[in-house]
């Protein structure tokens, strides 16, 4: 009689980060891919992030050439998912409302597996905002870095000129952490740096839905393991 061999066991995910999805009462994030990436770079030409009279991010990378403007874009999410390893991650999530997408939010690892800490940013198009997207967006990814991957702190900063995103710090909870100057080519701004503890987040009234957090990506993430799992 041939005796059958031993199964195998299955390849794992090469890229245990896709498929990650948090959903709150409006929004859906889920960790990109290049489908969602061509969708993001077409809201961004469709709709702008800001007047050009405006330069709310610390590099200024929307003064690009707007027909290189997506290829930059697409290069930015790449070389973040070249980079990635339990040393240094970042969860890069597209942000849909009512089906469209709206925005970009990440959240970064640098020795998290040590650190216990995360920094986030995000953007949203203009056609977006005023409707309180970003503060629920980044309360989403706080709940899941706090509550899933065991972040202790969150920082974050925004640049002198920026009301909105310091807005949505202050609702969220953090505090003060200094300032730097930095420079937008010939001109010098203030950078002022906020930090977040889990036990000061002012939380949402809604509860935070998870799918694809996986043991596999807790691990990638030198994170903690998924609800129930030692």
């Amino acid at each position: 009689m041939d005796v059958l061999p031993a199964p195998v066991d299955p390849v794992p995910d090469p890229w245990p980060m896709s498929g990650l999805t948090l959903r709150t009462p409006r929004l859906e994030l889920r960790v990109e891919d290049d489908a969602s990436v061509r969708e993001l770079i077409a809201a961004v030409h469709e709709s702008g992030i800001h007047p050009s009279s405006e330069m709310p991010f610390r590099v200024p990378w929307t003064r690009a050439d707007p027909r290189h403007l997506g290829r930059g874009i697409a290069q930015y999410v790449w070389s973040n998912r070249a980079k990635a390893s339990p040393d240094w991650w970042t969860l890069q999530f597209v942000v849909r409302a009512e089906g469209r997408v709206v925005g970009l939010q990440d959240v970064v690892g640098d020795r998290f597996g040590v650190r216990r800490e995360v920094a986030t940013g995000s953007y949203l198009v203009r056609r977006a905002q005023g409707r309180g997207y970003g503060t629920e967006m980044r309360a989403a990814v706080l709940a899941f870095a706090f509550d899933h991957l065991g972040a202790l702190a969150a920082r974050s900063e925004y640049v002198e000129g920026n009301p909105r995103s310091a807005a949505v710090s202050a609702r969220l909870g953090y505090r003060d952490d200094g300032t730097a100057t930095i420079d937008h080519g010939d001109t010098r701004v203030t950078e002022y740096r906020v930090l977040l503890t889990r036990e000061a987040f002012v939380r949402p009234g809604w509860e935070l839905r998870v799918a694809g957090y996986t043991d596999d990506l807790a691990g990638f993430l030198a994170a903690d393991p998924p609800a129930g799992q030692p």
